[in-house]
């Protein structure tokens, strides 16, 4: 399904709320520009070699979890 995105005069984009919702996205800044990428859930990371997180990331969101938590 394709949806259309607009850019505003003042260069502002609306996501519509089907894709934010759907991908929980963020915004990374990266050296070539902005990245927006869909937030990993803990669930999605979850298993021994995880293709999504390396072990130094994993922990990481762990530590923010219990955080959250205390």
């Amino acid at each position: 399904m394709e949806t259309e995105v607009v850019v505003t005069k003042k260069g502002q984009t609306t996501i519509p709320a089907r894709l934010r919702k759907k991908f929980k996205i963020e915004v990374i800044e990266t050296e070539e520009g902005i990245l927006l990428k869909p937030k990993k859930s803990i669930w999605d990371m979850v298993g021994t070699g995880s293709p999504f997180a390396t072990p130094e990331e994993m922990k990481k969101l762990l530590d923010q979890l219990r955080e959250q938590d205390a």
